[in-house]
């Protein structure tokens, strides 16, 4: 049988349907669905952890750039950035968190229309979906060692800020500075954090809080988000710069045309994965996600032990993918060679034509684990024999 094109739009349409059942999970913790309050409670504008999103548009920026640079997750030139989205990889953490802010912010404001895909393009400008300096996103979606941006004491080219939480969240009493994967001003955080995964924290380091956070910021006030104006309002007020705006749009746009890739968790910037045992050492409680949410919250609810946008395994194995001889891994340094992680096998819904594109993005995840890169301009490429091996064996 001849083997079919599987095109770069093709590969993320084939993520839908985890985002599908991601945002059905998420849609009972954030009490979709569930019986109308009365009106003077207003439960369309609660979140999760039982805060509102404010009705007035929030005016002090959530980051600020510095001189000579666009964001701390943006390094040379900004063009080859919005080229590369599709490469630089997103870390599966970051996937479902982005795509679970959507879900949960425009259920709660409904007039907002805000894409998974201008988060997302925030997080890769602020810390390239949180591996900027060294970090990476642990098995919790929580950034580790930890980010934080330079001292904002005004000096090369900072914006003088002086210190307004204590040194609660970035660890100096003196300055404030950006903390964690959407870089926020502690400031900032302080009005629009928010508990997203029920864990009884509001950690600008955890992925899931610090998106849900930047939807809120976004969605404060009343731009309607699916329009080029609102999206450049809402952006500009997050970060009061003209290319900061330019770069973030340019890169959801890449991301809305199917410019992008999941990769595993513990993924470097650079495109290595850090064997769970050599990823530093959690600070704080540790976090389990997607457990029963009984953290005091309004709208309880319990989800699946991991969502389907999560499945690549944070455990090393060594799969042979079908008619290839076995994947090859990725290099890490001093010349390390790192295993390549397998997907696990995804729940059947007994409806063929939904479990046929589950198989088929399953296939597409492997894949691309295994270190295939796909090349539309070959008739006999690799990666799609990869595909139609996984698909058909």
């Amino acid at each position: 049988m001849s083997n079919a094109r599987f095109g770069r739009g093709q590969k993320a349409m084939a993520l839908v349907p985890l985002a599908v059942l991601s945002a059905a999970w998420t849609a009972s913790i954030a009490g979709v669905g569930a019986s109308t309050a009365s009106a003077d409670t207003q439960p369309e504008l609660r979140l999760p952890d039982g805060s509102t999103v404010p009705t007035q548009a929030i005016k002090a920026p959530a980051s600020v750039s510095t001189s000579g640079g666009v964001a701390p997750g943006v390094h040379g030139d900004p063009g080859t950035v919005v080229a590369t989205a599709s490469t630089s990889g997103i870390p599966a953490a970051a996937l479902a968190a982005y795509q679970r802010a959507e879900t949960v912010i425009n259920s709660a404001d409904k007039s907002c229309h805000l894409s998974w895909q201008l988060i997302a393009a925030i997080g890769r400008v602020e810390s390239d979906h949180g591996r900027t300096n060294g970090n990476s996103l642990d098995a919790d979606g929580v950034a580790q060692p930890g980010i934080y941006g330079p001292a904002l004491d005004g000096t090369d080219g900072t914006t003088r800020i002086a210190d307004t939480d204590a040194g609660q969240y970035d660890d100096d009493a003196k300055f404030d500075r950006a903390i964690g994967p959407m870089q926020f001003i502690p400031s900032t955080w302080s009005v629009v954090g928010v508990d997203a995964d029920g864990d009884g924290q509001r950690n600008p380091q955890d992925i899931d809080d610090a998106a849900l956070a930047t939807a809120v910021y976004l969605c404060s006030g009343d731009d309607d988000l699916s329009s080029a104006a609102g999206q450049h309002s809402a952006v500009y007020r997050y970060n009061h710069s003209t290319s900061y705006v330019d770069l973030v749009l340019s890169i959801m746009n890449a991301y809305l045309q199917g410019e992008f890739t999941s990769v595993p968790n513990g993924t470097t910037s650079a495109g290595y994965l850090v064997p769970a045992e050599h990823q530093p050492a959690e600070h704080g409680p540790k976090k389990h996600h997607h457990t029963s949410h009984a953290h005091g919250q309004q709208n309880g609810g319990s989800g699946p032990s991991s969502t389907p946008a999560e499945q690549p395994s944070e455990q090393p194995t060594t799969p042979a993918a079908p008619g290839t001889g076995g994947g090859t891994g990725g290099t890490g340094g001093g010349g390390v060679q790192v295993p390549t992680p397998s997907v696990p096998p995804l729940p059947s819904t007994s409806i063929p034509p939904v479990d046929d594109l589950l198989t088929h993005a399953q296939a597409v995840v492997q894949c691309t684990l295994d270190g295939f890169v796909d090349n539309i301009l070959r008739d006999d490429d690799p990666f799609d024999q990869c595909v139609y091996d996984y698909t058909h064996n």
